[in-house]
């Protein structure tokens, strides 16, 4: 029988971790052109708070599928499992939450490096305005996206495989001569 206080636990970090992800995609940094001078300007970015948020996402969703594959021992360690449907759903879901996974921690990853870089330069005797760097819109979001998915189906996965290792093979009901 699965353990119900692991996924619990699990939903509540992958909650969380949504959370901070789609709190990152809020408050994403912005920035403005401001004027030092008739000849130079530069760019001038507020706090940069979605970046502890993204880093905060990655480590709890790191935190959640490390829970999920230290009580499954990560289907490689362990006893062999018994061949059924279970098992073949088990291997299907393992691989997937770990492509959701990686894409969902690169998407953060990415998005919280990108958004605390900061352009350092200023313009002079131009009258176009400096290049302003900025986190492009909806990389938190994807990150919170597949945040869910791997939440899914990491649970699944864990669900299927305590199913696969519970499960009994019946026994051989035909004719044994033993006795012969």
């Amino acid at each position: 029988m699965a353990s119900v206080l692991l996924l619990l636990l699990v939903f509540v970090f992958d909650l969380i971790a949504f959370g901070l992800a789609v709190a990152a995609e809020q408050r994403r940094t912005t920035w403005q052109v401001f004027n030092e001078s008739r000849d130079s300007t530069y760019c001038v970015y507020e706090k940069d708070i979605a970046t502890g948020l993204g880093i905060g996402s990655f480590l709890i969703l790191l935190a959640s599928q490390l829970f999920i594959m230290v009580a499954s021992r990560c289907l490689c360690c362990g006893r062999a499992l018994t061949p059924s449907g279970s098992r073949s759903c088990a291997i299907f879901l393992f691989i997937t939450t770990w492509v959701f996974f990686f894409i969902a921690e690169v998407c953060l990853l990415a998005g919280s490096v990108r958004n605390a870089y900061h352009t350092k330069y200023r313009v002079y005797f131009g009258n176009s305005a400096p290049s302003c760097r900025s986190l492009r819109k909806g990389v938190f979001g994807a990150g919170a996206a597949f945040i869910v998915l791997t939440g899914i189906v990491s649970e699944l996965y864990y669900v299927s495989l305590t199913r696969a290792k519970d499960f009994q093979a019946p026994r051989d009901p035909g004719i044994r001569m033993s006795s012969l």
